[in-house]
């Protein structure tokens, strides 16, 4: 099925046209990839207009320089008329038992604070026990697989309302959102962030955190609980040299109390659910 997808999508265009696409989004200019690949760039402009038809290894480096996401990488691959490179498994597979169960450590070693694990287009994989007290109280609909995270996080019915900071975080998440889409090129990202777009944006904030303590470094992320407003920093971790499409497109989101009163609200927390 993923065979055929990338077949159809590769036959659409010229791996050409593909080249060419890649390196103007990335504002690379002919000459300035050439020098980086090693190349000539008459010879880059012979490989983007079909004059000449690139190696496999070309195809590869030239990718490389212009950090062409590995799915992507394999549709210029099939275009070029070579097999695709990269695989794409479940990380149910067992090759990928050792990477699931380094996320679950990672997940669980990060408690008593919340983290969790998505894919590329924010679908919540797996979390932490932390997280599940921030998220009670959502309507049944967004705990509906696939979970969307940023859906239920900036939806007036979800967690938006309880987020005291929501203007600024908010900007944040539209920002990360936009840069990936700028990245990726990916049409869902882009139909996600037109439907995000649209919801209520908050008003005003009164908070000064975010004005205040961490200036322009950081966003913090401030909830309303039971347990009073917890204030969160938070950091995200990729994999850094996956040769697996699905590893490549997973992120672990981890978050970290800003303020003593947080760690002391999550650790009563977690004293609680034991």
């Amino acid at each position: 099925m993923l065979q055929c997808h990338l077949m159809i999508t590769a036959q659409s265009q010229s791996v050409g046209h593909l080249l060419r696409e890649w390196r103007t989004r990335r504002r690379r200019s002919q000459l300035d990839l050439a020098l980086e690949a090693k190349i000539s760039s008459r010879h880059l402009s012979f490989l983007e207009t079909g004059r000449s038809r690139p190696s496999r290894e070309m195809l590869l480096r030239l990718a490389e320089h212009l950090a062409i996401p590995l799915r992507d990488r394999n549709i210029l691959m099939i275009a070029a008329g070579y097999a695709p490179v990269f695989p794409e498994r479940s990380l149910d597979d067992p090759a990928l038992h050792a990477a699931r169960k380094a996320i679950n450590q990672l997940l669980i070693g990060h408690e008593p604070y919340p983290a969790l694990a998505i894919d590329r287009h924010w679908t919540l994989i797996t979390y932490n026990a932390s997280l599940r007290p921030l998220t009670a109280g959502l309507p049944a609909e967004f705990f509906k697989p696939p979970i969307n995270v940023l859906r239920a996080s900036l939806h007036p019915n979800g967690l938006a309302p309880r987020i005291a900071n929501l203007p600024e975080w908010r900007a944040h998440l539209l920002a990360r959102l936009r840069h990936q889409i700028e990245l990726t090129a990916d049409p869902i990202l882009n139909d996600l962030l037109k439907e995000l777009e649209q919801y209520p944006s908050g008003g005003k904030s009164t908070t000064s955190v975010a004005e205040g303590v961490y200036g322009d470094v950081a966003v913090p992320f401030e909830l309303i609980t039971d347990s009073g407003k917890l204030s969160f920093l938070s950091t995200t971790m990729i994999f850094g040299t996956p040769i697996d499409i699905t590893l490549s497109e997973i992120a672990l989101e981890f978050f970290f109390p800003a303020d003593a009163p947080t760690t002391e609200a999550l650790q009563r927390l977690t004293v609680r659910m034991a």
